[in-house]
């Protein structure tokens, strides 16, 4: 294939004296590279024949004029067609020549100097053309592999680190209205959640001899504020903050978290077994069904209630100067403890005397209830009531 088009001179030169021999002459002069052209088999004969609108259909479809020769062929081809076919020679001959022209400058090598006017787009080539049909991609240089893989790998790796970043994204454990065993535990004990001790820690150290503690209510509003405060995860408590020094507020805080827990300490299984064993008449007989109840709570739920149930047999020992006996603190965790997630009214009121009893039974017999002494074979005797 030629390595430049005819010059412009040339071109003016043809167009003025319409001699296609001065053209080729020229050319011959400047390029000695022929290609054959894919429709150099089509017989002049059929063009005058079919027309120079079917042989443009065909040109169209398998190419443009790839070298000198073929070109100046079609163009003569076409001037005699024009004239044979009584068109003005000299608008025909000039309009369709031109176009051939800059259909052989859009496919010409690599070698000639591209067309840098920004009058209109550019042609595909013929192999831009034939790539597109056979469905491949252009050979792409290393810049724009490495622009094109950055910017997939950018594409990916956004949703990609959302996504890890959604699931790795553990929410800290509330303290309240949640199980047991989703609670914050505590340090010393792992099934007993980390507001239970905290809670009994304070009262212990500061309201053994208060008198009326957990039956008198703490401010609303500061027991509200610190629950929203441990509901948002807080893996350790100051109690050195001035809201933990009222302890009204911490005993209220306490009695809150059991009556908000969804499973209730005693759990909803064995809600109707523990009143029924309450109702025994045999008082030895009840006393060792309600300890097998006890001993057949979940982990969470047994460590929790021994762990409870000694505190506030710490706090009767102390009646004497808080006048909270065992009944009476009986009176305000009964309800709390022993109940079901869905409590009625009826359940309430017709079970109210046997909750009062199972929570102040196992505080007065506290030792025997979680003693291990019996599961090692020894025998042993809950105390007599005082």
């Amino acid at each position: 294939m030629p390595s430049r088009v005819p010059s412009l001179r040339m071109l003016r030169s043809f167009f003025t004296d319409g001699s296609l021999d001065s053209l080729g002459a020229s050319e011959d002069a400047r390029s000695k590279r022929h290609s054959t052209s894919d429709l150099s088999d089509v017989p002049f004969s059929a063009v005058r024949k079919e027309g120079w609108l079917h042989c443009k259909q065909i040109l169209t479809k398998k190419g443009k004029a790839e070298d000198r020769e073929d070109m100046l062929a079609w163009i003569k081809v076409i001037r005699e067609n024009s004239k044979a076919e009584g068109e003005d020679p000299g608008f025909a001959s000039q309009a369709l020549i031109s176009k051939k022209l800059n259909d052989y400058r859009k496919v010409s090598p690599a070698g000639t100097k591209p067309d840098s006017s920004p009058k209109g787009p550019r042609g595909l080539g013929i192999r831009a053309e034939f790539l597109k049909q056979t469905g491949t991609s252009a050979p792409r240089s290393p810049r724009q592999d490495a622009a094109v893989t950055k910017d997939e790998s950018s594409s990916q790796k956004a949703p990609w680190g959302i996504n890890i970043m959604k699931k790795n994204k553990k929410s800290a454990p509330r303290a309240f209205g949640v199980r047991l065993e989703d609670c914050q535990p505590a340090p010393d004990n792992k099934n007993v959640p980390l507001i239970v001790e905290a809670c009994c820690k304070v009262v212990e150290d500061r309201g053994l001899e208060y008198m009326g503690i957990y039956r008198v209510p703490g401010n609303n509003a500061v027991v509200s504020s610190l629950q929203e405060q441990l509901n948002k995860g807080a893996t350790e408590i100051n109690l050195q903050d001035e809201r933990w020094q009222d302890l009204n507020v911490i005993s209220s805080l306490l009695k809150s978290f059991f009556r908000k827990l969804p499973e209730p300490l005693f759990t909803d299984d064995k809600y109707n077994d523990f009143i029924e064993a309450n109702r025994i008449e045999d008082a030895s007989e009840r006393m060792r069904t309600l300890r097998k109840l006890i001993r057949d709570l979940p982990g969470h739920y047994y460590e929790t209630l021994k762990f409870l149930v000694g505190h506030l047999k710490t706090i009767a020992d102390h009646s004497e100067k808080n006048k909270m006996e065992p009944r009476n603190l009986a009176l305000v965790f009964g309800p709390t403890l022993v109940r079901t997630s869905e409590d009625n009214m009826t359940d309430m009121v017709t079970h109210m005397p046997d909750r009062y009893k199972i929570v102040e039974t196992l505080i007065q017999h506290s030792d025997w209830f979680f003693s291990d002494k019996e599961d090692k074979g020894e025998k042993v005797s809950p105390a007599p009531l005082r």
